[in-house]
């Protein structure tokens, strides 16, 4: 049964992109695992669970809060890790599309937020 969550397009795109990070850091070196492998994963997966917290807050205040002042920043956290990583030479194709994707999905979270502002000043 999908939920309006699910449905939600940056939902959607940060639990997609947590997905990818996982996959792409099994190449990344072993004496990565305690580094680079475990922030990935840690701040990708971050940004899914923290739009899921939002979503199911009651104020419009919190839902803003919590996107913009944690999973936007996760998110971007996230981003210059794996452009941190291509420069380290891991995966450095795939790690620069997938920094790309969480650029798109910034933006796609500004949009978002500026979304529910209109909804506090309707």
């Amino acid at each position: 049964m999908v939920t309006g969550l699910e449905n939600l397009k940056i939902y959607q795109m940060a639990e997609m992109l947590e997905l990818e990070v996982h996959e792409l850091t099994k190449y990344y070196p072993l004496d990565e695992k305690y580094r680079s492998i475990d922030q990935l994963r840690r701040s990708s997966a971050s940004v899914a669970n923290n739009i899921a917290e939002a979503y199911n807050k009651g104020s419009l205040k919190e839902k803003i809060h919590i996107i913009r002042d944690v999973a936007k920043c996760e998110a971007e956290e996230t981003r210059r890790n794996l452009i941190r990583c291509a420069k380290k030479d891991f995966e450095s194709n795939k790690s620069l599309f997938l920094a790309e994707k969480y650029t798109e999905l910034i933006r796609a979270t500004s949009g978002y937020i500026r979304f529910l502002n209109n909804l506090i000043s309707k």
